[in-house]
């Protein structure tokens, strides 16, 4: 897979690079796993604004994904890699042995035609899903529950992996893409391989519009408003308005918001890398 350059016939074609998406095999999505989306726009019951730079955008469908992986033993054909309108990463629709159709995400070098399988039972292949206690060591793995049976919670954006460190007691430890070490349960599943998709993060967007067709509106800076508006606001001239701050008057860059007494604080070996 590759960036594609667009020839720059307008303004917002001359910067945009977008992904080739050759992986994707089809447009159509399978009716029967399709659900309705509504959009709030930011607003609660009453139409009050309470979420900024949220509304329009294109109109979704919802594509229900298995995230729980629970189909043991039975083996599945990959019938076409999609593209999902609400996430980075592909889908890949499965097609079990017994006749259900399933939509799961798209391990990178997924290929249609090819066999995936859950359980015990199953290989650790690209796109196989395992319990953590089957997982070789130092295979890359995606699609990570942190709770037994509740579904895959971890590593699901594009391009993205977990490594599959070790064992200690009845825990894996899994070192995460934001550099964090954590114990997670033996019993807990994970998908095989890397997530698929992995130039989402190189794309460039080449005009505003395109970030009004995902449903994101405008961000004004602090310091562009008045003093009534944000903490930030107001000054003669080009005011640098202090430490920088939420509307609120919450402090920003680098304030701790993780709850020191949080009970999974335990489980962690070590934290993220962070720049501060």
């Amino acid at each position: 897979m590759a960036l594609k350059k667009y020839n720059p016939i307008t303004p917002g074609t001359r910067f945009k690079l977008g992904v080739a998406k050759t992986e994707i095999t089809t447009d159509t999505p399978e009716r029967s796993l399709l659900a309705p989306m509504s959009r709030s726009g930011g607003r609660n019951r009453t139409g009050k604004m309470t979420m900024r730079q949220i509304g329009g955008g294109h109109k979704r469908r919802y594509r229900i994904i298995d995230f729980k992986r629970d189909k043991d033993g039975v083996p599945g054909t990959v019938k076409t890699i999609e593209y999902d309108p609400n996430r980075s990463a592909y889908i890949a629709l499965i097609a079990y042995a017994d006749g259900e159709k399933r939509y799961i995400l798209a391990p990178h070098g997924l290929k249609v035609g090819e066999q995936v399988m859950s359980g015990s039972k199953a290989a650790p292949n690209t796109g196989n899903c395992l319990f953590l206690k089957d997982i070789p060591l130092g295979t890359s793995i995606h699609a990570v529950e942190l709770t037994p049976g509740r579904g895959a919670a971890l590593v699901r954006s594009a391009g993205t992996s977990a490594t599959m460190m070790g064992r200690e007691d009845r825990y894996a430890v899994v070192k995460l893409p934001s550099g964090e070490t954590r114990r997670i349960l033996l019993t807990c599943r994970a998908t095989m391989g890397t997530c698929s998709n992995p130039d989402h993060g190189l794309i460039t967007l080449g005009k505003a519009g395109a970030k009004r067709w995902a449903g994101r509106r405008p961000r004004v800076r602090g310091v562009a408003m008045n003093p009534v508006d944000h903490p930030m606001g107001g000054g003669e001239g080009r005011a640098s308005g202090g430490h920088p701050r939420s509307r609120t008057g919450k402090f920003a860059k680098g304030a701790k918001t993780r709850d020191k007494k949080k009970h999974s604080t335990q489980l962690i070996i070590s934290r993220r890398k962070t720049t501060n």
